[in-house]
């Protein structure tokens, strides 16, 4: 109770400041952002019965020097566990108490899985954020608009488009050090670099990037005299858009994208985890195109995508001495059309179908599953219904039909009623309830461990809260309450007398419940206050890794307009982990210690709209911490770099 108080106090003697600073002429109006994330379709953020965060171009110049996921963990309600530790390990997703398989990642609008995998989830660590245009996160269920993983949240990734110049070039070169916190030499271990060219040259626009990042210097497993993990990524992007008239474009996309990193065996408290042996390697090749056509009452897009991943692992096999090697291999395939129809300037609804296919196939020392028998599709079927009055009362209702090829149909539905009081108080208030599934992945419907009878998981949120701004539009400030329930969900049986070991479906329910609330401050016209603070309690059976408070803080101040500055703040209460001890052969449930984090990032413009340098600091007071047991964490740690406009 005394850390809430204190945080209410705290952002109680903020707002006071900023009252005091009123005269000040600020214009913010975030309530204005356009947003696509809860049609799919653009609208104005206070027609929407969501919070919806966005993170902007100008936001993600202000995170210089730092990685997507790092940037996600700031955000209210969303833990991005292993963004602080060596860049190649594993990383955890979790919104609202849920995890990877629960949150589903869009990138320009299609669904990025890997079907090989167990949970169907997507891998970060593959794109950098140099790469990024725009991010919008809508958290709760979605699965009405977005089928299967969007349970507890949709993070929806816009990449790079072209310059509106017929060319322009842009480089960037970044230098950091990357240590643990007792490591104090800060050498040239963090490499990041890339290049693009893009622009608009009569009806068609172009997009082609570049990047390359190298990393060394950290073990994966926290350790005295460990041997360090190099972790390596390269990406290529291109984009062609066509505009034949004003109705009607088309858009095309390509990508390749590899990873190769060194890790460790997994941590088990035997202290024989370290190895130099264990290399992984995981490369993805999408492509697809977006037709879009407008008419006098709407428009019609069609999302499609193919994306083919492979990873491969040469690993240590610590009874034989020998290195195994296992490949696994996914395809997938999307086609999401929908439509938007205007019956008039306060009424429309989203008609769709989405088409998904998967296969997958791995070679392992112990199996060898082929593609043939390890494949599903999904049909699905939606629609949306949205309203907005001019008196501010807005509705969103849809439903979706879902029929996959192994379970047969599911159904899933949402309602989103919101209210503007426009003319007596800036205040926006909302309620949705929506529900959403996950479907089993090919991995434990097909595999040797599978279970074909495997029905999907099924989630229902409810939420209430409001947005408003106050003192002529510098001080917003939002919050949403949220109670999530769980049921049917996915889990691994082992029985240790007869050793069968498969995926289930659980009987029973767990739940969660929390607050999010984020405030933004206006100070001044060059000093700026954002904040934001997530409760979050969950069921015994969820509690992995989820801290029940969390708290982020950045004050950016902009003394001219060629330079920046910024520090920013991050808490993170205590959370339980759990692994497997080698030495008893039991599970081991651990409760690791809180932690807060300061960081600082300066940028200066050299040339105006032509070179920008920055300087970041991470962890400035070295705090030595556990983010995941027995895994290493970043200490004290800088990093240098410029920007080229060309």
């Amino acid at each position: 109770m005394k850390k809430v108080f204190k945080i209410s106090a705290v952002f109680a003697l903020i707002t006071s400041c900023a009252m005091a600073q009123e005269q000040d002429s600020v214009k913010v109006n975030p309530l204005k952002e356009v947003v696509i994330s809860d049609t799919k379709f653009a609208q104005s953020k206070e027609k929407s019965g969501k919070v919806i965060e966005v993170i902007s171009a100008k936001d993600l110049e202000k995170k210089s020097g730092q990685s997507l996921a790092t940037v996600l963990s700031q955000i209210a309600g969303i833990e991005i566990n292993g963004n602080q530790s060596a860049n190649g390990k594993n990383l955890g997703y979790y919104i609202r108490g849920g995890k990877n398989r629960q949150v589903l990642i869009l990138i320009d609008g299609i669904p990025m899985t890997d079907a090989s995998g167990i949970s169907f989830e997507f891998d970060l660590r593959l794109l950098p954020i140099e790469q990024v245009e725009k991010i919008e996160i809508m958290k709760g269920a979605a699965s009405t608009l977005y089928g299967t993983g969007a349970a507890t949240g949709v993070i929806n990734i816009t990449l790079k488009k072209s310059a509106k110049k017929e060319i322009q070039g842009n480089a960037y070169v970044n230098i950091g050090s990357n240590n643990t916190s007792d490591n104090h030499h800060y050498n040239g271990h963090d490499f990041n670099q890339g290049l693009s060219v893009s622009g608009d040259v009569k009806k068609v626009n172009y997009f082609a990037g570049f990047n390359s990042t190298e990393t060394k210097g950290m073990s994966q497993i926290a350790g005295e005299n460990y041997e360090p993990d190099s972790f390596s990524r390269q990406n290529l992007l291109g984009k062609v858009g066509f505009k034949a008239t004003n109705k009607f474009s088309l858009d095309f996309f390509g990508g390749y994208d590899k990873i190769k990193n060194d890790y460790d065996m997994t941590f088990d408290n035997t202290g024989f985890d370290d190895t130099d042996e264990n290399v992984t390697t995981s490369e993805q090749i999408r492509f697809g195109f977006s037709p879009k056509y407008k008419y006098k009452k709407g428009e019609f897009v069609l999302n499609s995508g193919f994306t083919k991943i492979t990873r491969d692992y040469n690993e240590l096999n610590t009874f034989s001495n020998t290195t195994d090697n296992s490949v696994y291999s996914s395809r997938s395939i999307v086609l999401d059309g929908f439509n938007r129809y205007n019956f008039s300037k306060q009424l429309f609804f989203v008609l769709g179908a989405n088409y998904q296919f998967d296969d997958m196939k791995s070679k392992t020392p112990f199996s060898t599953i082929s593609n043939e028998s390890t494949k599903f599709n999904i049909i699905d079927g939606y629609t949306t219904l949205v309203y907005n009055s001019d008196s501010g009362f807005n509705l969103n209702a849809g439903a979706r039909l879902n029929n996959h090829s192994a379970y047969g149909n599911n159904f899933v539905y949402n309602i989103n009623p919101s209210y503007n009081f426009k003319t007596s108080f800036p205040l926006k208030v909302l309620a949705s309830y929506s529900t959403a599934f996950v479907t089993p992945s090919l991995y434990q419907l097909y595999s040797e461990y599978g279970n074909a009878n495997l029905t999907p998981e099924k989630n229902a949120t409810v939420e209430a809260g409001f947005e408003t701004e106050l003192v002529n539009k510098k001080v917003r400030l939002n919050a949403v309450a949220f109670f999530r329930n769980q049921t049917n969900a996915i889990d691994f049986y082992f029985n240790s007398s007869t050793f069968q070991a498969y995926y289930v479906n659980i009987n029973g329910e767990t739940k969660a419940k929390g607050v999010e609330a984020s405030l933004n401050i206006a100070i001044t016209s060059k000093l700026q206050l954002n904040g934001n603070y997530t409760f979050t309690q969950v069921d015994k059976a969820l509690d992995r890794l989820i801290p029940k408070h969390k708290t982020n803080a950045a004050l950016n101040f902009q003394p001219t307009s060629r330079t920046f500055l910024s520090v920013d703040y991050q808490y993170f209460d205590a959370r339980y982990d759990a692994f497997f001890d080698g030495n008893t052969f039991g599970i081991v449930t651990t409760k690791l210690g809180s932690y807060q984090l300061v960081n600082a990032l300066i940028k200066y413009e050299l040339i105006k709209s032509g070179l920008t340098i920055f300087g970041a600091a991470a962890n400035i007071f070295n705090k030595e911490f556990v983010e995941t047991v027995g895994y290493s964490t970043r200490g004290r740690n800088f990093k240098l770099g410029l920007n080229i406009v060309l």
